[in-house]
């Protein structure tokens, strides 16, 4: 006998909220390992690379270990088996908050070797926290409610950072470790509501397909398959995250120059409807059964952001809006952009493919590459434009990613549009049987 309507509505509800729930509980308190140091300016503090500041050095340092944690999530988080992601989540962040507390107690010509070492562990959180929602007919709903995390984990710890710093007496060196502490109890509740989640029904993977460890040939053979797409939103991701973490980790920067130095309160504020989109806009994809439509329109968002980037930028060049205006714009922009490439984006590609492996490769795949473009904008602002206002490079970098980006992406979506077609006319293709 089938089930009541609305039972099955209730327990996918709940389902959704758990799932959610646990995600964003784990992750939010990532950021706390992460970003809270870059609220501090570090004035006074000699760098021990020349022509560099001491800020922009931890930065790199962290961002390197960050981008290399990615490529070895590659093999990590692919090849993950269920049972051993809780402890996995449990060492790396303990690793990384050791990292911190290394921070004020090495001399300041190594203090960017804590940074490092505590970016290594963090780059492969994201992953084995997604991997407990993929496969799943609820995957955009719990992922919206992951994703949000992006935007609001970070104005969160970046919030609390800058009030230890102004309310406190912890210094500028002690305060990332601080931070840290204060989230690793809720990190932990976390780590376990997302194992109680029952494993993907035989409904989820009718719908998205079983998700599977994948070895290393199996990932090669993949990317063969669709190495055009894949390297055109590659290139687009790299951009992105290069600006993204760039008005991320410079936010303190750029507020200042903007007039809001003395409110820290607005790190949060401004994460508020950029949150609010994204539940939105992402959790109404769940809506969409047919995985091929769902794919289109993840890429029309993603060039939709881009849009609002460019749009945002020009109105702020030409003084039609104001600064804090602006800087909302690009956020929200970015954002639209950024999240479906570490959520729906490859978990739809596996399930209108019909690929057996899991997302977590494709997302991995694209972050290692995408830090990779973090750590060269650092550099080429350090380098080359050591002097420009961190305003006028993030609005300079606006208009120049904000165009790549679009382009390319609207190249990728007519790849795997007409990639869909030609496998969906194929009579013994899979795709052909399910969409």
């Amino acid at each position: 006998m089938n089930r009541p309507a609305t039972t099955a509505s209730s327990d996918t509800m709940r389902l959704i909220l758990l799932a959610g729930l646990a995600a964003f509980i784990t992750y939010v308190s990532m950021y706390a390992f992460r970003r809270p140091f870059t609220v501090a300016t570090f004035e006074g503090v000699t760098s021990p690379v020349s022509g560099l500041d001491f800020k922009t050095t931890l930065l790199i340092a962290q961002v390197a270990g960050y981008a290399l944690s990615k490529f070895i999530g590659i093999k990590v988080v692919s090849e993950m088996q269920p049972e051993k992601r809780k402890l996995t989540l449990i060492g790396l962040i303990l690793l990384a908050w050791l990292a911190l507390g290394c921070l004020p107690l090495l001399p300041a010509q190594l203090k960017f070797m804590a940074l490092f070492a505590n970016g290594l562990p963090l780059g492969m959180v994201w992953g084995l926290v997604f991997s407990f929602l993929e496969g799943r007919k609820i995957t955009e709903a719990a992922g919206a409610i992951l994703c949000v995390t992006f935007v609001l984990g970070s104005g969160l710890v970046k919030t609390v950072g800058s009030w230890l710093l102004i309310n406190t007496g912890v210094g500028e060196m002690w305060m990332p470790f601080v931070t840290g502490g204060l989230f690793l109890p809720p990190f932990l509740a976390g780590i376990y509501l997302l194992g109680t989640l029952p494993a993907p029904s035989t409904e989820d993977i009718a719908l998205r397909q079983a998700r599977i460890p994948l070895d290393g040939t199996a990932r090669w053979q993949f990317f063969r398959d669709y190495s055009v797409g894949l390297s055109v939103l590659i290139i687009s991701y790299m951009l992105l995250t290069a600006l993204r973490d760039f008005s991320d980790n410079f936010a303190a920067e750029i507020w200042t120059a903007l007039g809001y130095g003395d409110t820290p309160e607005i790190f949060l504020l401004t994460s508020i409807p950029v949150t609010l989109l994204i539940l939105i806009m992402l959790g109404s994809l769940m809506k969409i059964r047919n995985n091929a439509t769902a794919l289109m329109v993840n890429h029309l968002i993603i060039g939709v952001g881009f849009i609002t980037v460019l749009l945002g930028t020009w109105l702020f060049d030409r003084g039609y809006i104001e600064g804090v205006f602006w800087f909302v714009a690009i956020t929200v922009g970015l954002y639209m952009s950024y999240v479906p490439f570490n959520c729906i984006l490859f978990e739809r590609l596996i399930a209108a493919t019909r690929s057996l492996g899991n997302a977590g490769f494709l997302i991995y795949l694209a972050d290692s590459f995408g830090y990779l473009g973090t750590v060269s904008i650092l550099l080429y602002k350090s380098a080359f434009q050591p002097e420009l206002s961190w305003v006028s490079f993030t609005l300079h970098g606006s208009y120049v990613i904000g165009g790549l980006g679009l382009a390319l992406t609207l190249v990728a979506m007519a790849y795997f549009h007409r990639q869909l077609d030609v496998e969906r006319s194929g009579a013994d293709s899979p795709v052909a049987q399910a969409i």
